[in-house]
């Protein structure tokens, strides 16, 4: 701070030197959207491993593709994910005990603290042996879970004005139950403590009550039905539900909608605990449109009905286009994968089934990203598929090389090395189009250095808008651009052919000052794969001497 002179003598000041370090994001969060056994609706919720999906969604269950798809994920060692549970009509399940009141209405109803049958198999359990006997509001709840957790709470109270009072003590530390509400969000609450009971009462059956009181009906939780696009889309962006409860998320890169229709290409009602199909063409459009706008890249899955290259390729190419494919806008934002992949299914006796590739290449993706960078392709040797037996389609080169030229990326099984990803193409990448974005690690490139840029340049705003400002933003966008051409992220042996920063009197005229504007140019020379190996062999004949 400036310092006033007073005395004689040496007076020291520092100076802010105006270095604003720009952070790089993270490229490989990942957000996945679709049913699950238990868990928040509607609310994106981050994990760190496959422990954390168990402890807060369920693990695995049948009918969820979406937990199928994240166990790939972290066995080809993916990062961090997002996970945001979708239901169609699940219900939570209710237990109820009676309080002996003179009403027999005045009971206690405790519901799971999330929808779906995994409630049923709670039950919980009340005594008086609190810490004051005296006070006729203060019992002690146990609340367990079959061959899950038990949560005990001491000493809570009916008493709305009590420290202990159970609707916030349960709020702020079960992940088991809560308070029952009514259709009005009011909390239904007796006026006083439940009856001490020695049987654990269960949402399968009705409470001990006394014997004048009528027994309370009990209410089992359900699963409820298959989702539907409506469930994706809510009421719109604004209403933060569905696919746009991912607005409730700071940052996201990658996004994995498993499949969720239950219709066969003809029709045919399935099981869909046992083949769930494919994600319908609207969400997929809406989806990369979304992902446009969050600058993320969406991960699309085969559909059921691509069991040969020839399907895969009419119907990639048809009029109808079944997925957003050549011209569709916002494509290069999306990648495909095909085919399915073999695994075997812990839920049915380690039977090999087919499973959606979307979740292990993220997983691949978020390994590719921490060893050798954003720019570097996922794909190639070092893409292997861990956990995966074989393929739905094995495919030849001649058949991979069909696929790749209409951007459809091959999952390929070679000798020595296994089951490996080997395209790198973005829904943008047929030949025909000569995109610019083509690539995916060219377009991943591209988001990650406009995100980290976006994040790192808020310090700009309202600043005075002239030289020392203009300099300033040189020297922190240049480092930034300037490490990750140390890192070997571009093109080019110098910084010179490698990235530009310009931000001067050229881009920023004095009308775009009148206007409140700064223009900062930033240009980069992107690595491309070497998609195609040329190896050229001559035979050089024996020299003649003259």
């Amino acid at each position: 701070m400036p310092v006033t002179p007073t005395y004689p003598g040496v007076y020291i000041e520092e100076i802010p030197s105006r270095v604003r370090t720009i952070t790089g994001v993270a490229t490989s969060i990942t957000a996945f959207i679709g049913r699950a056994l238990r868990g928040p609706i509607n609310e994106p919720i981050t994990i760190n491993n496959f422990g954390d999906f168990e402890r807060i969604f369920g693990g695995l269950w049948l009918k969820s593709t979406m937990s199928f798809a994240v166990r790939d994920f972290y066995l080809n060692r993916g990062s961090q994910a997002i996970i945001v549970r979708l239901h169609n009509g699940a219900t939570a399940a209710v237990m109820t005990m009676a309080t002996g009141a003179p009403d027999p209405n005045d009971e206690l109803h405790l519901e799971a603290a999330s929808v779906g049958s995994w409630g049923n198999g709670m039950s919980v359990s009340v005594n008086y042996d609190t810490k004051y006997p005296r006070d006729r509001n203060l019992f002690n709840l146990t609340v367990s879970e079959k061959e899950g957790a038990t949560e005990k709470f001491l000493n809570v109270s009916v008493d709305p004005d009590s420290p202990r009072y159970l609707p916030r003590v349960l709020k702020q530390r079960s992940t088991l139950v809560r308070v029952r509400k009514d259709s009005n969000d009011k909390l239904i609450m007796p006026n006083v403590r439940p009856v001490e009971n020695t049987t654990p009462i269960t949402p399968l059956s009705p409470p001990s009550s006394p014997a004048t009181s009528p027994p309370a009906v009990a209410i089992s939780g359900g699963d409820g039905n298959p989702l539907t696009d409506a469930k994706f889309f809510g009421s719109g962006q604004g209403s933060k539900t569905g696919l746009y409860a991912l607005e409730k998320a700071d940052l996201f890169n990658l996004l994995c909608i498993s499949p969720y229709t239950t219709l066969a290409a003809n029709g045919t009602a399935f099981d869909d605990s046992i083949y769930p199909t494919d994600v319908t063409t609207s969400l997929i459009s809406k989806a990369t449109t979304y992902c446009m706008e969050r600058r993320a890249m969406l991960l699309v899955d085969p559909k059921s009905s691509w069991t040969n290259k020839k399907a895969a390729m009419d119907s990639f190419t048809a009029t109808s286009n079944a997925y957003p494919g050549v011209n569709a806008p916002n494509s290069e934002y999306a990648a495909i994968f095909f085919p399915r992949l073999k695994q075997p299914n812990p839920l049915r006796d380690n039977q090999v089934e087919e499973f959606v590739p979307s979740g292990a290449v993220a997983g691949i993706f978020a390994r590719t990203d921490a060893q050798r960078g954003v720019w570097k392709a996922p794909a190639g040797q070092e893409a292997s598929l861990v956990g995966v037996s074989s393929l739905s389609v094995p495919l030849t080169d001649d058949e991979n090389g069909d696929l790749n030229q209409l951007g459809i990326n091959c999952l390929r099984a070679f000798p020595v090395y296994g089951r490996l990803v080997w395209g790198a193409r973005t829904l943008d990448g047929e030949d025909r189009l000569a995109s610019e974005w083509k690539y995916i690690p060219v377009r991943r490139t591209a988001l990650f250095i406009e995100e980290s840029l976006y994040r790192g340049s808020q310090w700009v705003v309202f600043e005075p808008n002239d030289e020392p400002l203009w300099a300033q933003i040189r020297l922190n966008f240049g480092a930034f651009m300037h490490n990750l051409f140390r890192q070997g992220a571009f093109q080019g042996t110098t910084p010179k052919d490698a990235y530009l920063v310009k931000c001067d009197k050229e881009t920023t005229t004095q009308n775009d000052i009148n206007l409140g504007i700064v223009n900062i140019l930033v240009g980069f020379a992107p690595l491309k794969p070497a998609e195609f190996v040329i190896i050229k062999i001559q035979q050089l004949a024996g020299q003649i001497e003259a």
